[in-house]
């Protein structure tokens, strides 16, 4: 029997099926602490509780709080990146540590579309000159001043093509509209989609979409170079980290007309900076506060997800899961 401190949020049969596995479950959700808990909190819960394994969310799971607990059973993180977790610290003690990717693929991918479909068709602006009283009689401003495009027909680029990038394919491609992707780690199974360089994705695309994890490699990737291979009735998205995309150089192509605008759920600082508040503010922009994978759904997927994970891993003895991050042998 393992002993479960549980932080995240988890419905209520999920944590009965967990429970069934592993033996007791003590919830103490972050949500009911007000927020996410601290490395000296977690230190006193996990004594307090005497867990032998720990699922969390938005805690501070840092070294030291790992070092304190060697002997955890495991260590998992209801996010799509365990970045609040120490994971180098857990590797070395021996801890397996699990996540839960694509938790939010379905939620991003509905605001991905609902977002294109807003600022392509101008429905902001609309709203606004309705609600000022600008509509004449017999007049036909409107037809003619927010007349937008249509998704359909249309080339969706993909940079980085993992579940929410490939979540939104699926929907995308119905409209229909043609998808393009870069993602040197993966193939796709539908050849409908076509990989292509990243230079590619931002010069043929009309809608480019940013899809990367944060890493050496990625921080800063898009910059001057391939914002300006995009053409100028484009589209940037970017629904992934702020510090992929070069802010400065997303700014002035919008700002010099280059492209046509972007939609934006992440930025470099949240609360945003100067720069952060000038890309929100722009006209050209629709700005959202990160919240394209909030949905309450979300949380009943990572439960599901990180359940099935586990039991693969434990009861089935399934050591290919892709949910273990810190898996140090091949699968």
């Amino acid at each position: 029997m393992i002993r479960i401190l549980l932080t995240a949020p988890y419905y209520e049969e999920a944590r009965e099926k967990l429970a069934a596995m592993f033996g007791e479950v003590i919830y103490k959700p972050w949500k009911d602490h007000g927020r996410g808990y601290q490395p000296d909190e977690l230190i006193g819960l996990l004594e307090e509780t005497r867990a032998g394994a720990l699922i969390t969310e938005h805690d501070e799971v840092t070294a030291a709080v790992i070092e304190a607990f060697p002997d955890l059973k495991f260590i998992s993180v209801c996010r799509g990146t365990p970045s609040n977790v120490a994971v180098d610290t857990a590797t070395r003690s021996g801890i397996p540590v699990f996540n839960t990717p694509a938790r939010n693929a379905q939620a991003v991918a509905e605001m991905f579309i609902g977002n294109l479909i807003t600022l392509m068709r101008h429905t902001l602006a609309g709203i606004e000159w309705l609600k000022e009283g600008k509509w004449e009689a017999g007049a036909h401003t409107s037809y003619l001043q927010f007349k937008g495009n249509e998704i359909a027909g249309k080339t969706i680029g993909m940079v980085g093509f993992g579940a929410t990038g490939q979540t939104i394919a699926n929907l995308v491609k119905h409209f229909p509209a043609k998808v393009k992707y870069y993602d040197p780690y993966l193939e796709a199974e539908d050849p409908a989609y076509e990989k292509v360089t990243i230079e590619e994705v931002f010069a043929t695309s009309d809608v480019v979409s940013v899809h990367l994890p944060v890493t050496p490699e990625t921080r800063g990737l898009v910059g001057a170079a391939l914002i300006g291979l995009m053409k100028p009735d484009a589209i940037f998205v970017n629904t992934a980290r702020a510090v992929v995309v070069e802010r400065v150089a997303l700014l002035e192509a919008i700002r010099n007309n280059r492209i046509r605008g972007a939609i934006l759920d992440v930025f470099d600082h949240e609360p945003p900076d100067e720069i952060d508040y000038a890309l929100i503010r722009h006209p050209k922009v629709l700005a959202t506060p990160h919240i394209a994978g909030a949905t309450h759904e979300v949380e009943d997927h990572h439960a599901d997800i990180l359940n099935n994970a586990l039991r693969a891993y434990f009861v089935a003895g399934d050591r290919a899961v892709k949910q273990w991050v810190n898996r140090t042998e091949k699968p």
